[in-house]
């Protein structure tokens, strides 16, 4: 019965929850990145570039005896493929990803408040007795 109490504890706390929303976010977060970048960016790019199909950038590392030139059509047949291609892709992803990611960040932390630096704390006062006792062990010395 305790750990099933201690799961619980764990399960609602606010670290787990926090995490749970994160990854539901990222994953839809990661739909809207894979769209920016297959819908927007990488048109924009294989039309600079000379209207490339980045999904079809391969070398084919098999035999392919009906010369078959589309990834889809290659992966079908069973030809090994180097499909570089993909990799570009997600490696765009990555970096479009990374640095919206770091935008977002960075706004957070322009909107969090600054930390006001407290003023180093003074000498504390020493009371007058205390005062008064040395006066006396200094005249004592003496």
């Amino acid at each position: 019965m305790g750990m099933l109490q201690e799961f619980k504890e764990f399960a609602v706390k606010g670290n787990a929850m926090d995490l749970a929303v994160g990854v539901i976010i990222g994953g839809a977060f990661g739909k809207i990145v894979d769209s920016i970048v297959g819908d927007l960016i990488m048109p924009v790019i294989s039309r600079i570039v000379g209207k490339l199909d980045f999904s079809n950038l391969l070398i084919v590392l098999g035999d392919n005896p009906n010369n078959l030139t589309t990834l889809a059509d290659l992966k079908k047949a069973g030809i090994a493929v180097f499909a570089y291609g993909s990799f570009l892709t997600i490696l765009v992803n990555f970096i479009i990803l990374a640095f919206i990611i770091f935008l977002m960040i960075k706004q957070m932390n322009r909107l969090r408040p600054k930390e006001v630096l407290a003023p180093a704390p003074s000498a504390p006062v020493t009371p007058e007795d205390v005062l008064l006792l040395r006066e006396i062990r200094d005249a004592l010395n003496k």
